[in-house]
């Protein structure tokens, strides 16, 4: 079973107040959207979220989504995502998505989890020669996955294993769009 995986445990510090309770399409905040872009692909779909977030979670399991608090959140994007990992050692592949990013097509992250083919494979998609989000990860990172730290996500696994990333070339550009600053917002509309 493959299982998205949605990093939703920032802080929002460039932003100044909670980007991803931030409104876009028809009113729906920022990371409801990024959540149910990533359901529709990959139905198993589990929520990081930091502790001082009540209000996030609730919406996320209002919404039908599991979620999990990140007791270390603060310590980054690579602590929060080895806690999900390490909730769903069952999972075949996990296909980590980032929540400030809610304009990646659905259709492109099915690209990605499709692409795990064996528990070696690790994918991402390419957009005119830049890599994006969501990138997925087979079995055999489980280990390298929990034992993340810091800030840097998986970026090391990647770099690691060149030679098993397939780059998935696509024309979604929201895979390079992800939402740090309020001026982030100004010149993006959803695809």
């Amino acid at each position: 079973m493959k299982q998205g995986i949605l990093l939703a445990a920032g802080f929002s510090r460039r932003f100044g107040a909670n980007k991803l309770l931030q409104p876009l399409a028809d009113g729906i905040p920022m990371a409801l959207i990024a959540a149910r872009h990533l359901r529709a692909a990959v139905p198993n779909v589990l929520a990081v979220v930091n502790p001082g977030d009540p209000l996030l979670a609730r919406l996320l399991a209002e919404d039908g989504f599991p979620v999990t608090v990140c007791p270390r959140a603060e310590d980054g994007m690579g602590t929060s995502l080895a806690w999900a990992v390490r909730q769903t050692p069952q999972a075949s592949a996990w296909i980590v998505a980032l929540a400030d990013m809610p304009f990646i097509r659905s259709e492109t992250i099915a690209q990605v989890a499709d692409a795990i083919e064996r528990p070696t494979t690790l994918a991402a998609p390419v957009f005119h020669g830049r890599r994006g989000h969501p990138v997925g990860f087979g079995r055999a990172y489980f280990e390298r996955l929990t034992q993340l730290t810091g800030d840097e996500g998986a970026r090391s696994i990647l770099r690691d294993h060149a030679e098993q990333v397939r780059w998935l070339a696509c024309e979604d550009s929201g895979i390079l769009k992800d939402i740090d600053t309020p001026a982030d917002l100004a010149p993006l509309s959803s695809p």
